[in-house]
């Protein structure tokens, strides 16, 4: 009697530590951004580099999963396509030319603290002091490590990535809101977001930057990477897990990215002092505290509302809908 009673609990445990796990593989691989960005990719052309990031994953997801939106998620789709896509890629790119990748990481670090505030408004979840304060922990954490007494700023850059960082905060939220349609799977929600960020793109970024730039080997390859393991397969995965985790557990999970960032820095040979390590123990501190909080939504949920106490996802079948 005891072992039946406790076996749901550990398969729950064990499900929900896999959907940690690889919902966090998408922010890691979006850590990689900033090294490639400046490592591989022409400069000067954020437009044409978030571009060939968002369209042709999403085109490619669509040709897999051969599901379009049906109703409202037309506009749905295109709100979502906008704040995660659209928006987030340019100003991502902007900021990580023309900021140092440690402090441009940074500021994506700012993500939990606004997809809480903006839980209370949309989700009416209210989080709590503890909540709060593990959010500010985690973002002197990621300070901690990333940012030194040499640091650059520019205004443009530091815009940039503010902006950015509050639009996927608002397109965290809003899928939390609005989830997935029925029979509607992780990876066609995230090709109709792709693709409509994408074609937002298209004509802005020939418009604005004129012909592509010539790209060679590198390129082709930094582009292939963020559009495949930085695109499609991150925001599959990503989709998928803020639709099961609570907000309070998923957004601080995008510490990941500037962790990620200034290892691959210090990979290229710079040194960890005592204060970084310090600060990469806060941030993943701050993580783990957000995992292990208390069961249920992003702090206390409003009343008629239901829990996300348990990871629950209808299965799911990718193909032509009717």
């Amino acid at each position: 009697m005891v072992r039946r009673a406790q076996t749901p609990r550990m398969n729950t445990s064990t499900q929900r530590a896999a959907t940690v796990a690889l919902t966090a593989l998408a922010p890691a691989s979006w850590g990689t951004t900033y090294a490639v960005t400046t490592e591989l990719l022409p400069l000067g052309h954020p437009l044409f580099a978030g571009l060939m990031r968002a369209l042709p994953a999403g085109l490619l997801a669509l040709a897999i999963t051969r599901v379009l939106p049906r109703g409202d998620w037309w506009g749905k789709a295109a709100v979502l396509g906008v704040l995660n896509i659209g928006a987030l890629f340019p100003l991502l790119f902007v900021a990580a030319e023309r900021l140092p990748g440690g402090v441009a990481a940074t500021l994506s670090a700012a993500q939990p603290l606004l997809v809480a505030g903006l839980a209370i408004v949309v989700v009416r979840d209210r989080p709590s002091a503890w909540r709060w304060a593990w959010g500010v922990l985690g973002v002197v954490g990621v300070g901690l490590v990333v940012l030194g007494p040499g640091a650059r700023l520019d205004a443009v850059g530091v815009l940039a990535g503010l902006g950015g960082t509050a639009g996927m905060a608002g397109g965290v939220v809003l899928t939390k809101r609005w989830g997935r349609p029925p029979g509607v799977g992780p990876m066609a929600l995230a090709g109709w977001q792709l693709t409509a960020g994408g074609l937002l793109l298209l004509p802005l970024a020939f418009a604005v930057e004129g012909a592509p730039p010539g790209v060679d080997a590198g390129a082709v390859g930094g582009y292939l990477w963020l559009g495949g393991m930085g695109g499609l397969i991150s925001f599959t995965l990503w989709f998928r897990g803020i639709g099961v985790l609570p907000v309070g557990a998923s957004a601080p999970l995008v510490l990941l990215s500037p962790l990620v960032a200034a290892g691959i820095g210090i990979g290229l040979g710079e040194s960890l002092s005592l204060p970084q390590a310090l600060g990469f123990a806060l941030a993943l501190a701050a993580m783990l505290a957000a995992q292990r909080g208390a069961p249920g939504s992003f702090g206390r949920t409003a009343p008629g509302r239901p829990t996300h106490d348990h990871i629950r996802e209808e299965p799911v079948h990718e193909g032509r809908q009717g």
